[in-house]
């Protein structure tokens, strides 16, 4: 914990007994062949399909590792080597069943799967759950030692994230996967998908749920396998999807209950002077007031559809909005261009801009924009449909657009160069989100994944 009030941890940063990332993480890797996502020499033009073919390389970066694989989350520049995050590869394949192609629908079901195999094949438990990161491919760590396999491990287990500490089981992350899973059991009638979405729903209402004065359901546990005391209205909200999901697809009343049991929590989180949701609770009692981070007022709107509730969309419009160009301090953006989006939560518009956003990492820009938050915020506008809403959408992707087009542009995946101008870099800028980790321009299957839905208009979190 911080002297904050809001947690320093959340659904993205280490719940695990992590390793902080040194300065020579952030190297350049070595380039080499490109990988192509669709038939030889062709060249994606528009948009979407250079970010389809991003998410479909980070997928294929390790093609003598098996066929059973993850997404690698970010590019090699990142320090994180192959790591392959739970939610990021959630989004994955959220994103390739957005594209209603075959291709992909069978890259989606090639990623269900492989979250079954983690299921399965957990190296320390049998009760269903999910890892925060795997590793998806080989590689040497900064202290010399041989990371040697892909996703499946030598033994047949699942290749967990240790290296980084990456061990531990949020609700959030759970909660996406089990989207993701119930997603692929709805397109596909495939019953081992719902099977694995139901044992992720069990495993949350054994571990998560409270009878805390607040409700709800907890963070999860760490790398030792203890609770963490918090309670997040991001996981909650995500909750309010997969377990209406369940109770849709499964026709058994329970999962009615716990939906309600999440939505609870949610509401008592909305701030009605302000039109905004709080972040969620430490000790299950006392409400934190701070930070208001952006994605519990767009992912709100997005599982909840609430006209009540909608002005959160307004809220983070006006109060999280940011401008980065190359005259901006410690602005990471090339002479003559600017991106406009939305930051990641109040506190990032307050960083300290003289220091370090954490060991061995860049001073903060504060107007760095969170491009996964921006397309969160562009596709709830897109989906409330109120006047002005699509015009506002428009300019967030084009800025996204933008992005992708111009920044990270030599960045790799597993050593290998990306397609030309595929990938969205996960901020403009390196950008403190004030809940004790930061954003930096790498391209990331997250932030693209977003992307794609908002351009897909497709509403990930709607029952």
């Amino acid at each position: 914990m911080t002297g904050r009030q809001g947690p320093a941890l959340s659904r993205r940063s280490l719940i695990g007994a992590g390793l902080g990332i040194s300065a020579a993480g952030l190297t350049a890797a070595g380039t080499g062949q490109a990988l192509a996502a669709g038939p030889a020499g062709a060249r994606p033009s528009s948009s979407p399909a250079r970010g389809h073919a991003f998410i479909a390389a980070a997928m294929d970066a390790y093609p003598d590792h098996g066929r059973t694989r993850l997404t690698q989350s970010y590019t090699d520049q990142a320090g994180l080597f192959s790591t392959a995050f739970t939610y990021d590869n959630a989004l994955a394949i959220l994103a390739h069943l957005a594209s209603r192609t075959p291709a992909g629908l069978t890259r989606a079901n090639t990623l269900g799967d492989a979250l079954l195999y983690a299921q399965d094949h957990d190296p320390a438990h049998e009760d269903g759950r999910l890892r925060q990161a795997y590793n998806t491919g080989p590689y040497t760590f900064y202290d010399g030692s041989l990371q040697p396999d892909g996703f499946v491990r030598a033994d047949g287990t699942a290749n967990v994230g240790t290296q980084f500490g990456f061990t531990g089981t949020a609700v959030g992350d759970m909660a996406w996967a089990g989207i993701a899973l119930s997603a692929l059991a709805r397109r596909t009638g495939a019953r081992r998908f719902l099977t694995g979405a139901v044992r992720i729903g069990e495993w949350i209402e054994r571990t998560g749920r409270t009878d805390e004065p607040l409700g709800g359901y907890k963070f999860g546990v760490d790398g030792a396998n203890q609770k963490l005391p918090f309670t997040s209205t991001e996981h909650n909200t995500d909750l309010v999807c997969l377990f209406g999901r369940l109770a849709l697809l499964t026709g058994d009343r329970v999962w009615r209950e716990r939906q309600s049991r999440a939505e609870a929590f949610v509401q008592r989180m909305w701030e009605p002077s302000g039109g905004f949701f709080y972040t969620g609770t430490n000790d299950g009692v006392t409400v934190n007031k701070s930070p208001i981070p952006e994605d519990t007022q767009t992912w709100t709107h997005l599982a909840l559809d609430s006209r009540r509730h909608s002005r959160s969309l307004d809220w983070a419009v006006a109060e999280l909005a940011v401008l980065d160009h190359s005259g901006r301090t410690n602005s990471t953006v090339p002479a003559g261009q600017s991106y406009e989006g939305v930051t990641f939560s109040s506190a990032s518009l307050l960083a300290n801009e003289g220091a370090p956003i954490a060991d061995g990492q860049p001073k903060p820009d504060r107007n760095g924009v969170w491009f996964e938050g921006t397309a969160h915020l562009a596709l709830a506008l897109r989906d409330r449909g109120a006047r002005g809403d699509e015009a506002r959408a428009r300019r967030l992707l084009d800025s996204i657009e933008q992005a992708q087009d111009r920044l990270g542009g030599t960045q790799t995946v597993g050593g290998r160069a990306l397609p030309e101008r595929a990938g969205v870099v996960s901020a403009s800028s390196p950008l403190d989100t004030g809940f004790g980790f930061g954003y930096y321009p790498y391209r990331h299957t997250g932030a693209t994944a977003w992307y794609l839905m908002a351009a897909a208009r497709f509403n990930p979190l709607r029952v």
